[in-house]
């Protein structure tokens, strides 16, 4: 039985119910109208360990040289067929382009230096002379400003149809820049997807689930409302963080995703009461407080996960928890406030414009003779011959984890067809001695000997793992050192940067590691050793505010155990299809690294999530307990009760995350398709079968 005080809130939203909701719709469209321009204040920066000595070396060299542009954006011209870059119409016409795009654009282009500069005569050019490019730095920081200047010139250069550059060239835009604003904007459109596609079909499903209309649109208007919130709450955190785009497509995934759930559980719990003979404001307070305080501990659970990222210092990582949080936290509060008002307004109007077919309200005794609970029946009658085969199969999809594989930002984590990508991949095809992302040593406090023994002991451990010798990238100054040279493949990067950290040094000398594939191998590093760490805050958490919850210590530990074996398989089918490459083809990626970043996020949000299901699961068990219901009949119960709306619940959610499966980019792959992998393995086998068989054995 539910006490008066915990129905207190539910019936003073139903007395007011048109104030709550019009105050928290005018919110939420002040919220949404003061975050409209929030992708312009989204960042490209943060994907590094800034504690790392990768970072520390890379700011030295940029304080004493100024940032490394080399890379910002290259520019290969190919000559028409039947002609070389040294024909004089070639010639004259990319020479005149190049000038005028220094004249037009001093305050976005820093410098340009070319195959056609006189003293780069046969570096910048293949061999034969049919292929040449130009180096152009651009002017801002490296983050958020430097990629603006390059969409300010991006069309300046003819690049894209055969035969439209200066001269008849064609024309491909490479480098670090490109790559970035290429990822930029598969992230926004993926953003735009989710939110313009995903919650129409939302609303198809969710009237099959409710059989109307009205049903069907409430959970949407709370996911709606969540997305508006979102918005302004990211944009006031730019003002004082940087928010990578990268988390602001993720904050979304999650928080629409969520939101939805929240009014469905909602939604289903207020038609339940509804068909149980309670009046209109009876079943708005029983909906409060039975749906509610789920969601609320839900919520708590996913906000303690996402917090558990500030143990990492990369920018991305500590921006994802920060607007994930305000916004999971934003959908729990919009779903005890305004969608209990809502439902209030509407009362037994919830069915209106309904198909009769769907939309009956299943009685106690037809829910407690449905498939669900024979489910529950058949997997609690003999558990171990349900626990072994499903514990067995979940080891199995684990396995593939152990060839894990780790890698940074790349162009092959957009597109095949990708201008970008093809553009980069052709530049290392046919000037293999050049990289847009050299390794770098920072050599502080070395003579003129000193520095020449680091050089030939650099040259000597790498070898032939580089495009070339490590040169100085630029005369010595106050000091400081930097010499550079390419890898001639990034998987070598581990064993490479170990052994340049080898390298002696001289008394009073410092040498570093720096560069893309430094900076990227540090933040691999640091994320791995934060591992067991976090690992550890989210499984105490978990329990904690489990056990809050339901009072016992037996089922907060179940349910960690049963998200860890989810999540476990999870990376395991993440391993197993992107890296090793297993249906490339029919999802449309290429096989490589996870990007480091990603994994982290991967266990942080799927970790919550399982856990997320445990709750509305172990909610219902809890409530038949209360009820004098013996253990075995409270678990039957609360399968039989929960087992469609948690369905329900992850098929929402499929379709969410499916939205973000479409996308062109490899990294946002991951997170769609492993969350629809957690979202099948936790809503089928592990919350109907294996937790009714494990806690048949342990709950007494």
């Amino acid at each position: 039985m539910l006490e008066a005080g915990s129905l207190r809130w539910g019936r003073l939203i139903h007395r007011n119910r048109y104030l709550v909701f019009g105050l928290f719709a005018l919110l939420v469209l002040g919220s949404g109208f003061y975050g409209r321009d929030l992708n312009d204040h989204l960042s490209q920066e943060g994907w590094f360990d800034e504690s790392s000595e990768s970072v520390a070396a890379s700011q030295l060299a940029d304080s004493t040289f100024g940032r490394d542009t080399d890379s910002d954006l290259i520019v290969v011209y190919t000559a028409p067929q039947g002609k070389t870059v040294d024909d004089e119409p070639v010639r004259t016409a990319v020479s005149a382009d190049l000038n005028r795009l220094r004249g037009q654009y001093p305050d976005k282009i820093l410098k340009i230096d070319s195959y056609w500069d006189g003293s780069l005569m046969g570096q910048f050019s293949t061999p034969d002379r049919t292929h040449a490019f130009a180096s152009i730095g651009l002017r801002g920081d490296g983050g958020t400003d430097t990629v603006d200047n390059y969409m300010a010139v991006k069309d300046e250069f003819g690049a894209g149809a055969p035969g439209s550059g200066p001269g008849g060239t064609t024309v491909q835009l490479a480098g670090m820049q490109p790559v970035v604003e290429g990822i930029n904007t598969g992230m926004q459109h993926d953003i735009e997807r989710a939110e313009l596609i995903a919650l129409p079909i939302v609303a198809i499903l969710l009237y099959f689930v409710f059989g109307g209309v009205i049903g069907a649109l409430l959970p949407v208007l709370i996911g709606g409302m969540t997305i508006l919130g979102t918005q302004g709450i990211m944009r006031m955190l730019t003002d004082h963080i940087q928010v990578n785009v990268f988390a602001s497509a993720v904050v979304t995934l999650v928080s629409l995703g969520l939101a939805i759930d929240y009014g469905l559980f909602a939604v289903t719990r207020f038609r339940e009461e509804l068909a149980a003979g309670r009046t209109v404001e009876e079943a708005t307070a029983r909906t409060v407080a039975t749906a509610g305080r789920t969601v609320l501990f839900s919520a708590a659970i996913i906000a303690v996960s996402l917090g558990a990222l500030f143990i990492y210092p990369n920018g991305v990582l500590r921006s994802v928890p920060l607007g994930g949080i305000s916004s999971v936290l934003l959908a729990a509060v919009l779903s005890v406030t305004a969608l209990p008002a809502v439902l209030s307004i509407v009362g037994r109007r919830i069915d209106l414009l309904g198909w009769h077919r769907f939309a009956s309200i299943s009685t106690a005794e037809q829910i407690d003779a449905g498939f669900f609970s024979r489910l529950a029946v058949f997997a609690m009658r003999k558990p171990w011959l349900v626990i072994v085969p499903i514990v067995l199969m979940l080891l199995a999809l684990i396995l593939p984890f152990r060839h894990i594989e780790f890698g940074g930002l790349s162009e092959r984590y957009l597109a095949q067809d990708n201008a970008a990508r093809v553009a980069q991949t052709d530049f290392d095809r046919l000037f293999p001695h050049f990289r847009t992302e050299p390794l770098k040593l920072v050599v502080v406090g070395a003579n003129a000997q000193q520095l020449g023994d680091i050089r030939y002991e650099a040259n000597q451990v790498t070898g032939p793992q580089m495009t070339g010798p490590f040169d100085p990238a630029a005369p010595s100054k106050d000091g400081v050192t930097v010499l550079a040279s390419g890898l001639s493949d990034k998987r070598d990067a581990d064993s490479v940067i170990a052994a340049l950290r080898e390298i002696p040094e001289p008394p009073g000398v410092r040498v570093m590691v720096a560069g893309v594939p430094a900076l990227e191998r540090d933040s691999i590093q640091g994320l791995l050793d934060g591992l067991p760490l976090l690992g550890l805050i989210l499984v105490l958490a978990a329990i904690a505010l489990m056990y809050a919850a339901f009072r016992s210590i037996v089922l907060a530990i179940k349910a960690v155990a049963m998200s860890a074996l989810s999540l476990g398989a999870t990376l395991g089918i993440l391993t197993w299809i992107f890296v090793e490459g297993h249906g490339a083809g029919l999802f449309d990626f290429t096989p490589g690294p996870l990007m480091f970043a990603v994994l982290v996020l991967i266990v942080t949000v799927l970790f919550g999530l399982s856990t997320d299901y445990e709750v509305f699961l172990q909610s219902r068990m809890s409530e038949a307990r209360a009820a004098g219901a013996p253990p075995q009949e409270a678990i039957r119960y609360g399968i039989a009760h929960t087992g469609g709306v948690i369905t329900s619940a992850a098929a929402i959610l499929i379709v969410v995350t499916g939205a973000f499966g479409f996308s062109d980019l490899v990294l946002m792959k991951y997170i769609a398709y492993g969350m629809i992998a957690a979202l099948v393995l936790d809503a089928t086998v592990i919350r109907m079968l294996l937790t009714p068989a494990v806690l048949k054995l342990v709950w007494r």
